[in-house]
Order: structure tokens, then sequence, then C-alpha cells
């Protein structure tokens, strides 16, 4: 499942959902109140902050900014890495962003890691199949890699399965770790569950197909819409079911003070439920107000929030 790589079913570790080997990642790199850093995207998935926190190590945020698409800055990183950097956190396509990491950037990004042999990786690849740019590529498939990089993925997005909580990670170094934590913690994934993403993954992939199709179409739509919207810029997102659109001068023109006012009131006057940029890490310095739409939902879904958060900010656009 993951270009050509030499995966043994011993190196597989399932669990109850991805979620859980977040934590298991960092408490098996990392020494609780020891000053362990991991480094993180920010804008980013909230529970990678909050559970560096929990586990005792330094979270360090890596900006990512939109003139860059989202996209992972080597050069950035590669200020951000100290002798005590232990893990470093990708998530491509990105949520909430749609944000993907192109090859020559990952490229980049592993001859920084071969210069820091102390740091692993922990690829969250939970979107990979919903690219809609081009193939997957997964840092693991470049040399010196594969052994230090913890790849976690699952059945929610792909196959729709986010209830059955099934999530898998593989490593080779880490799996027998991995499996001594779920031992001591949640004991292992619901045997009902597994057989049945067992099924998803090995049998017909027709309607996780037709459903990819879908995403794209609605990413066009929404984006197409959000861009006539007064005061929204949106960039079209490679990837995942999000788009993050910029609302600054949206949030300029009705009054309020930042996407988090803009949320509320659009929800309680309009309607429409979003989630602002401070739900997933403190703002990017410089980059504004965003808020993130999920267009997992239908056309007509869509077209009527959109709408009714365009005629939100023209009815109550202030004067000049």
């Amino acid at each position: 499942m993951r270009g050509g790589l030499p995966i043994r079913p011993q190196d597989v570790v399932v669990g109850a959902g991805a979620k859980p080997f977040i934590a298991y990642a960092i408490l098996s790199t990392t020494d609780h109140g020891a000053g362990d850093e991991v480094i993180y995207p920010n804008p980013g998935f909230p529970i990678y902050e909050s559970q560096i926190v929990a586990c005792g190590a330094v979270p360090v945020p890596i900006h990512l900014h939109e003139a860059r698409d989202f996209a992972f800055d080597p050069a950035e990183l590669e200020k951000l890495v100290t002798p005590k950097t232990r893990l470093l956190i990708l998530n491509y396509p990105h949520n909430p962003t749609g944000g993907l990491l192109g090859r020559k950037a990952l490229e980049a990004i592993a001859a920084i890691l071969r210069r820091h042999p102390q740091i692993w990786v922990y690829a969250d690849e939970i979107y990979s199949r919903l690219c809609y740019t081009g193939e997957f590529f997964s840092i693991a498939q470049l040399p010196g890699l594969y052994e230090r990089t913890i790849i976690s993925d699952g059945a929610s997005k792909t196959w729709a399965m986010t209830g059955w909580r099934i999530g898998f990670t593989s490593n080779p170094v880490l799996a027998p770790v991995f499996t001594r934590w779920i031992t001591n913690t949640d004991s292992c994934a619901s045997q009902i569950s597994q057989w049945a993403a067992v099924e998803a993954i090995n049998g017909p992939q027709d309607a996780a197909d037709a459903m990819k199709k879908s995403f794209r179409e609605r990413r066009d739509l929404i984006v197409g819409l959000l861009n006539g919207v007064p005061g929204v810029s949106c960039r079209l997102p490679g990837g995942a079911f999000y788009a993050w659109p910029n609302v600054t001068e949206a949030c300029r023109r009705i009054g309020a003070a930042d996407s988090e006012v803009f949320r509320k009131r659009l929800l309680h006057e309009a309607g429409v439920a979003l989630l602002a940029d401070i739900h997933f890490g403190s703002r990017v310095p410089g980059e504004g107000q965003h808020v993130r739409f999920s267009y997992a939902a239908s056309n007509q879904a869509i077209e009527m929030g959109v709408a009714r958060m365009a005629d939100f900010i023209r009815k109550h656009t202030r004067a000049a």
C-alpha cells in the first residue's frame, strides 16, 4: 500500500483509530520532562500539540504559509532543529489547509534529517489516497528514511469508516513498542471493526474511487464559490476535503475582531457552521484570519452555506 516499501506483517500495529498512535509515537521517542522537542505543523491537527504537552515534551511549531500553498518550508525546518529535537510530525495532504508536500520538498527535508540522526518522523498519511495533484509519495520511500519513519494511516477517510475506529501504523523498530502500549491501554481494536476494514481495503474500490472523484468536484465547487464572496480568498487545496479561505478582509468589513468572532456570528446569525484558525493552533504571524470549511457535504449544502456566508457579509458590511 506504500510505494513498494518492504513492510512486513510484524511491522504493522492495528489500534482503535489512528489518533492513539500520535501519543504512542511521542511517548516512544521522547523522555517525559527532559526538554525533548517535537516539531509539528501549525496550523495543524490540534491533537498534535495537545499530545506533545500531555506527554511531557516541548512543542515546536513550524509555520505553514499561504504564499507556499501551506507546504512545509525546509529552510524553516532546519532553523528549528536543535540537539533536543526527537520527533518531526508530517501531515500531507494536510488538515486543515489541504496543502501537499511534493517530492522535491520531501527530499530537502530528508537531507536535513540525515544530518540529525536522532530525529524520528511521524508521517500522518491518513489522507494519502485523497490527493488531487499527482500520486502520493511518502517520505519513507526516500533512502535512509524508512527505518526511522512511523507511518500512520487508518480506515476513516478513504473508506468513510470514522465510527469503526480502525487505525494502523508501521515501523520496523517501534512496532513491538506500540504493541506494548496498546496492550497496556486500550487492549485492542474491535474484532468486528478489523474484519470490516479488511473487507474495505481488500474489496472493490469503486465506491472509494467515486468518493474521491466527488470530493475533487466539490473542492472545485467550493473554492470557486468562496472566491466570489466579498472579502474572501481561497487557495485550491491539493488534497483531503477541507478549504482554508482567508477571511481577513471579510472580518474587517463586518467589524469582527478576528476569525473566531466571525465564526460565532456566522453560526448564530446565518446558521453556517465552520471552524476558526485558532482551533488548529496559534495564528501564524502575518498570515491574517482563516476559517476551515469541510466539503465532505452535498453540493446543495456547500452552495447554501457559501451563499449564506456571502449574504451575511453583504448585509453587515460597514460603511467605509
